[in-house]
């Protein structure tokens, strides 16, 4: 993998667990909306979609660059629609864009044969 790969990665793990604790308030604010007076569901929904967009769009963009096959795709997406999915996605794209870093730097100082 090459450096813009790994930012692609390391993007869409910066999104992925904001993302997740998004998602996690705008059902604490949709059960409080219905039991009190408070009402943060316009605001949180916003903040929600956002993030979700920002996260779909950046999973496009590393499907593209790592050309992950149709199943490691499918489960990146997965995860962001499940409630606490974008953390299981922040650790999965942390150790691979760790290990896409670490093999670049390998290859440019010519210490793997690439």
């Amino acid at each position: 993998m090459d450096i813009k790969t790994a930012a692609s990665l390391h993007r869409l793990r910066l999104v992925s667990a904001p993302e997740a604790v998004s998602f996690i308030l705008l059902f604490v604010c949709s059960v409080l909306k219905r039991t009190t007076e408070f009402n943060a569901v316009p605001v949180m929904g916003a903040i929600h979609g956002v993030l979700f967009i920002l996260y779909v769009l950046f999973w496009l963009d590393a499907w593209n660059r790592t050309k992950w096959d149709v199943k490691t795709a499918a489960l990146y997406f997965v995860l962001s629609v499940l409630p606490f999915g974008g953390f299981f996605a922040d650790r999965k794209l942390r150790r691979a864009a760790d290990e896409a870093v670490i093999a670049s730097r390998a290859r440019r100082e010519g210490t793997v044969n690439a």
